[in-house]
């Protein structure tokens, strides 16, 4: 056989590995579930016209055609060519439109799927990944309190991960807008198009672009950089805000909701969410407040999770359907908690026991220990082979399985051995049980000392 050559950009993970992602993954389903959100699941793919009104991503949509398609089977329209899905927001807006006579809204859904973008690979970037979103979506109306709500349920999943110090950081498209207004800067989305450069190429670059592209002078140039250097933990952001010229009912309204969320989000999950002016990326198509996330020492990584307020998710002839949403690449994520490494698994395989198989003819005994140990939440399997006691001891070290029971003979009972120990005990099948932390595969942080 020819030797097997990888595919750049699509992920597979070795078991120990896939058990981080799996925990990842359930963690994320758990408190989404806790909080009330549904699971959902749509289609892979959409037709090409629906994919390509989000703006420029074609040159990453993948394309799905069958091999034999006949000329002019879809003669390149793009309403009856299929892509796949690059993210989760289109489909959703497909999906309550196609369905919103049988959701109760607001509809508060889950999502966890894979989605494809044909980008170059890079580190923490691939062309197949898992995407997890949450999104709260109303029907002509959304309360603005439900902004906060998905941030606080990101914000506990968040929390709940092995991972270093997590921040999420918040604006206002609102407290922007006003505040650029206020100081007479009226192409706003050339403003945020300038600012949204600060981490690439830095203050002084920023500045000569809204000197150029955003029709400021020098001090509107100067404030708009004040602006975005604001951080702060609390709602004191505000005084500085109204130090630098903000004023007006645009930029009071902004301070209010921008300060409910922070406070809001951080009596969940103290010390988690900061008030941030600098964040503009999406502030031209979110119309109310914008996330970021952060993992302190992680930084290269980029925002680990973003979303925000959006009031045209979609719309027809007798609704609007508004939302707001946060997405987390969890491969992207994965990715980066195993080669930093943030984590391990405490073994690669769910087994906790494996059961031996004195010879063959007593294959049925060891089926029926596993059967009781099972029915109790233990994992288990049962040894490929009768094999010499020591080689099917050895199987079980290489799968990385805690225990090995031998079941009964006719000279006694059954016995347990931890194979770490090298400790042997005897035992019932219905009542033994091994310590929690040996009973299912366990996801802890590595000690970074070490």
């Amino acid at each position: 056989m020819a030797k097997v050559t990888p595919l750049s950009g699509f992920p597979e993970w070795l078991p120990a590995q896939r058990q981080v992602e799996l925990y990842v993954l359930d963690m994320f389903r758990e408190v989404a579930e806790l909080h009330g959100f549904c699971s959902l699941e749509t289609r892979a793919v959409e037709p090409l016209e629906q994919l390509l009104r989000k703006g420029e991503i074609d040159k990453e949509v993948y394309v799905l055609r069958r091999l034999h398609a006949e000329d002019g089977e879809d003669d390149g329209d793009p309403a009856r060519t299929l892509g796949l899905h690059f993210d989760l927001t289109v489909p959703l807006a497909r999906y309550v439109l196609e369905h919103q006579n049988d959701l109760a809204f607001p509809f508060r859904r889950y999502q966890i799927q894979k989605v494809w973008r044909g980008e170059r690979p890079q580190d923490g970037r691939f062309r197949e990944f898992y995407q997890a979103d949450l999104d709260i979506v109303g029907q002509d109306t959304l309360p603005g309190h439900m902004e906060a709500e998905v941030a606080i349920v990101m914000a506990e999943i968040l929390h709940r991960l092995p991972l270093p110090t997590v921040s999420i950081r918040a604006n206002t498209r609102e407290l922007s807008e006003g505040f650029f207004r206020s100081i007479g800067l009226e192409d706003v989305p050339a403003v945020l198009r300038g600012l949204d450069k600060l981490a690439k190429i830095g203050p002084d670059a920023v500045e000569a672009l809204l000197r150029q592209e955003a029709g400021a002078d020098a001090e509107q140039a100067r404030r708009a950089l004040d602006f975005a250097s604001i951080r702060t933990p609390d709602a004191s952001f505000a005084d500085r805000v109204r130090e630098l010229g903000g004023a007006g009912e645009q930029v009071e309204a902004g301070i209010a909701a921008l300060t409910a969320v922070v406070e809001r989000v951080n009596r969940a999950v103290p010390g988690i969410c900061q008030a941030d002016l600098s964040i503009a990326r999406g502030l031209d198509y979110y119309t109310g407040t914008v996330f970021e996330t952060f993992v302190e020492g992680h930084e290269s990584l980029g925002s680990i999770c973003s979303g925000g307020r959006y009031d045209r998710l979609a719309s027809d002839n007798r609704h609007t359907y508004p939302g707001v949403g946060l997405s987390i690449g969890l491969s992207r994520l994965v990715s980066r908690m195993l080669s930093a490494p943030m984590v391990t698994a405490s073994r690669a395989v769910p087994s906790c026991v494996l059961v031996a198989v004195p010879q063959e003819e007593r294959r049925g005994d060891a089926d029926a220990v596993a059967r009781d140990l099972r029915s109790r939440g233990i994992p288990c399997e049962v040894s490929p082979a009768a094999q010499k006691m020591g080689k099917q001891i050895r199987h079980a070290e290489r799968r990385g399985i805690p225990f090995v029971w031998f079941p009964a003979d006719e000279d006694g009972g059954h016995r347990v051995k931890d194979i770490r120990s090298g400790d042997q005990t005897d035992a019932d099948p219905a009542t033994w049980m091994p310590a929690e932390e040996d009973r299912l595969v366990r996801v802890t942080p590595v000690d970074p000392a070490r």
